[in-house]
């Protein structure tokens, strides 16, 4: 039996975005299919949906009405649809922390992702794609299920210590301006591939797959890479 066949998949993304998480929730069993077929390296790259949130977000519900010129109506009915989507691709949007007094679920926020974006950039360049992974599933379960501020440097650190990294390192990475030079190269290279939504993935830096798909169209699209780029090496031989 052959070798699975190796493939590198650079993912521009945001904490904030629900079609993100989805998206690399279907490419995840889109590759459990492949197994013994295809394996992928994974690495997400920073994407700000939202640059000039202020530091004391905004409510989600009334961020995408604004933001989109949705009422009240149409925002609701999106929300719903997603959420279908979303549990049928294995993940839920269901609140998951503690209630406060009175059963209420603390409100669901947007946030800056300027600093989640470096915990991520530091983690891919230190410690490698798989923590990385690891790391950005926390990000998104913090920020969709338990809605947490992650545009507070504590609880990113928080975060970083709970997924097993060094809080030290982390809150040293959160303070070098390398990083942050790597956050802002890492979204120019966004904006150089016209990358202006996200999730948008790139198959061995040359094949984008934009938006989130479903698990069959990533397996289609990931043997036609293979086979494509079969037939190049061929040609070139």
């Amino acid at each position: 039996m052959s070798a699975p066949e190796q493939v590198v998949i650079d993912i521009w993304s945001d904490v904030m975005c629900p079609w993100c998480v989805i998206g690399t929730r279907q490419l995840e069993k889109a590759l459990d299919e492949l197994e013994g077929e295809i394996e992928a390296e994974i690495r997400f790259h920073p994407f700000e949906l939202n640059p000039d949130m202020p530091p004391e977000g905004e409510d989600s519900a009334a961020h995408i009405m604004r933001k989109y010129g949705r009422t009240p109506e149409q925002a609701a009915q999106g929300r719903a649809q997603m959420k279908t989507i979303a549990e049928s691709a294995g993940y839920s949007f269901d609140y998951a922390g503690p209630k406060a007094e009175g059963g209420e679920a603390p409100p669901s926020m947007m946030w800056n992702t300027h600093m989640a974006h470096r915990l991520l950039v530091w983690a891919l360049r230190d410690l490698g794609p798989q923590v990385q992974a690891r790391l950005k599933h926390a990000l998104f379960d913090a920020h969709f299920q338990y809605r947490r501020n992650v545009s507070d440097p504590q609880v990113l650190l928080d975060i970083a210590e709970e997924t097993g990294l060094d809080r030290t390192a982390a809150e040293a990475a959160l303070a070098d301006p390398e990083i942050d030079r790597l956050v802002h190269a890492g979204q120019r290279q966004a904006w150089d591939l016209n990358v202006s939504g996200v999730p948008a993935m790139v198959i061995n830096g040359k094949f984008m797959v934009p938006g989130a798909q479903d698990p069959q169209t990533y397996a289609s699209v990931l043997r036609k890479v293979i086979e494509r780029e079969r037939v190049m090496a061929e040609r070139a031989g």
